[in-house]
């Protein structure tokens, strides 16, 4: 398999430049050809330098994930074989590696080895949650089913992740904003309009020397402050990979202000629904229990399925623990209750999930709303500091002539 570019025309005679994935020239050409493109000439790049930093930098997104699950499910659904559907979606694929991936998936699956192994391979991209999905279809025969639902709670999944760093992106902004600013103040434009109070001789006010004392500590240590600072996010990063790291952070966002309940409730939903996808999709209860604690994203979530999951082994209901945490919501495990004792635990989780993805999506449209004036008043605190420091010892200072 190797990247190739090429040069074609059209069945309108006109060049057309560009990169394809393929197993051989030959490949290439009939990929071409499918296009309706009529080959001039195809170069082997694989090796370029320009394609490995090309390869590097097009690693698949969510939405390039999402993309193929919709696409390879209504494939599935219309009764096109694994193989044939696969060799379609690398032509429809606009992603390079993501071409390379699912050309290398149609080979594995080509040569026999099942759709779900192929897609483990790639842990990266194929989630441990995608894969035994996939197997449960396989092992049911409903794979055109399950990837039904794969597709749908992807995409459910991409659009709350989507509306979460959409409602971040205002806030981050004006405070990144700030901050460079403040510090081009400091830096730059504060030593120059202080400099006549201070050759003045003048006595000055607390929360000016405050100001000076910063502005110069800044000016002389600030190269040393940002690698320290870069010091510090390269620690945390690596600290937070540890288990007790990442158990701490864990916790720490469940208790965060304004954010910590809205965290909660997204990895509630992230778990009822990958609960729901998975019996949905034909797996045991035990089974889809083991698959939702490793795919739940916070320790706090994974402790507590662990726990459900060992109930349920020891007999009891899968509501029982849940009914203890003060994470869960009591409505969760009385619904869930109800869900087994009537069988439809499936279709009680989905509307769990709804119920919350629409509380969610309400409290994401209400935090930019709620963030505005909590900026503005960081602002106007800010603007204060400066007129009280600078503005005022200045004016003061000219009144006197």
């Amino acid at each position: 398999m190797a990247v190739y570019s090429y040069s074609a025309k059209n069945s309108e005679g006109r060049r057309k430049h560009g990169r394809i994935v393929a197993m051989s020239e030959n490949d290439a050409a009939a990929k071409l050809g499918r296009r309706e493109l009529s080959p001039i000439k195809i170069r082997d790049i694989s090796r370029d330098i320009d394609t490995r930093l090309l390869l590097l930098l097009s690693r698949p997104k969510n939405k390039d994930l999402v993309v193929f699950s919709r696409q390879f499910s209504v494939m599935i659904s219309a009764g096109v074989p694994i193989v044939e559907s696969l060799k379609v979606m690398v032509d429809q694929a606009e992603n390079l590696y993501m071409q390379k991936m699912i050309i290398q998936i149609t080979s594995d699956v080509d040569g026999g080895a099942t759709l779900s192994d192929s897609l483990a391979k790639y842990p990266k991209f194929f989630s441990y949650f995608f894969v035994n999905i996939v197997r449960s279809g396989e092992t049911s025969g409903k794979l055109d089913e399950v990837l039904d639902y794969l597709a749908d709670e992807m995409e459910k999944n991409y659009d709350m992740s989507k509306k979460f760093s959409g409602a971040m992106i205002y806030p981050a902004f004006i405070i990144s904003a700030l901050g460079g600013v403040a510090v081009m103040l400091m830096v730059f434009i504060i030593p120059q309009l202080t400099a006549v109070l201070t050759e003045s001789g003048a006595a000055l006010p607390v929360s000016t020397r405050m100001v000076l004392w910063l502005s110069d500590f800044l000016r002389k240590y600030l190269i040393f402050l940002v690698i320290i600072l870069v010091a510090i996010v390269f620690l945390f990063r690596a600290y937070i990979k540890t288990p007790q790291g990442k158990r701490k952070t864990d916790q720490l966002l469940l208790r965060l202000p304004i954010f910590g309940d809205l965290f909660n409730k997204i990895y509630l939903i992230r778990f009822t629904r990958s609960l729901s996808t998975l019996l949905k999709g034909g797996v045991t209860i035990t089974r889809a229990l083991e698959v939702s604690a490793a795919v739940a994203g916070n320790m706090v979530y994974q402790d507590l399925i662990r726990l459900t999951l060992a109930s349920i082994n020891d007999g009891r209901p899968i509501s029982s623990i849940m009914e203890a945490s003060d994470r869960i919501p009591k409505m969760v495990p009385q619904m869930m209750a109800i869900g087994e004792r009537t069988g439809k635990l499936d279709m009680v989780l989905d509307k769990v999930t709804d119920f919350y993805s629409r509380e969610v999506s309400n409290k994401l449209n209400n935090l930019s709303i709620l963030m505005e004036p909590i900026i503005m008043v960081v602002l106007g605190v800010g603007v204060a500091v400066m007129v009280a420091a600078v503005i005022l010892p200045m004016y003061n200072m000219a009144s006197q002539f």
